[in-house]
């Protein structure tokens, strides 16, 4: 088995080509040889029961992997009780969507935060908790939902709150965004022992099988001393982080990730360059 790639939604050259509609992204991934898609909800959860499942079974027969981007306004850390109630909603429709589609992840941004990081993961983690038990109620127990790691300190999604709220329950595994992680440490992800050291922090605090089947966001990323500031391209210069010792990692310690491409605009093509440089590891390690 194999790492998979694939898209955040559609590049441009998606309607360049003259696509219109999401439901044709699954073979059009397929014919650029990607196979994962992670369908955007990011401005809200929008899509019907029936587009869901038609997309699902477009996904299945294209041998595509789905998974669900929630939006982005959630915030399960915020110390207003009408705001976490309607963020749980928001994490609650991601999920019955996904279980419509077949997809097994929702990635979600746990929420900002204002001075107490400590208070903010607890209120976080608390009120994932009550999320969840909602949807199992629902019979939603299918559908994981990712914390992603985030790329400004005013999130609470730095990679150890991060592995912290997955401790909250099985279903609860990480979306690390490297790109993120650049950018949150000033750009100190260049080399094998820096990707080694979150790997290995993965591993030890959630196991072999959560690091092997990993959920991996990967594009270039423009930052300040702040943070983030926007996702670049890979046809922009001097923008990491670079992808090519990460691959390496991946095909040395037999992980099978998926990895989305969040590049701006094109995402479709920079997924298509970073599964090149994997497979091109992979046939050093097999030589």
């Amino acid at each position: 088995m194999e790492a998979r790639f694939g898209t955040a939604g559609n590049g441009e050259s998606f309607y360049a080509a003259g696509h219109k509609s999401s439901l044709e992204a699954p073979a059009w991934l397929r014919g650029l040889g990607l196979s994962a898609y992670e369908y955007q909800c990011v401005r809200g959860v929008n899509i019907s029961e029936r587009t869901a499942r038609a997309l699902g079974e477009r996904a299945s027969e294209n041998g595509i992997a789905l998974s669900i981007h929630a939006p982005y306004y959630i915030n399960l850390a915020g110390e207003d009780p009408v705001q976490v109630a309607k963020s749980k909603v928001h994490l609650l429709k991601s999920m019955r969507a996904a279980h419509w589609m077949g997809a097994s992840r929702v990635v979600f941004h746990p929420g900002s935060v204002r001075g107490d990081r400590k208070g903010a993961l607890r209120r976080a983690q608390a009120a994932l908790e009550a999320a969840l038990e909602e949807a199992a109620r629902e019979g939603l127990d299918s559908v994981n939902v990712l914390p992603e790691t985030l790329g400004r300190y005013s999130y609470l999604g730095l990679l150890d709150e991060v592995l912290e709220l997955c401790r909250v329950a099985p279903t609860v595994i990480p979306c690390i965004d490297f790109g993120h992680v650049h950018a949150i440490t000033g750009g100190l992800m260049t080399d094998r022992e820096a990707y080694a050291a979150v790997l290995d922090r993965v591993g030890a605090a959630l196991g072999k099988d959560v690091l092997r089947t990993l959920h991996i966001h990967f594009s270039p990323v423009e930052f300040t001393a702040k943070g983030e500031r926007r996702h670049r391209t890979l046809a922009d210069e001097g923008y990491g982080p670079n992808f090519g010792p990460l691959a390496e990692l991946l095909v040395e310690r037999g992980l099978t990730p998926t990895v989305i491409c969040e590049s701006n605009g094109t995402q479709s093509e920079d997924a298509c360059t970073y599964r090149d440089i994997y497979r091109e590891a992979l046939r050093r390690q097999r030589m």
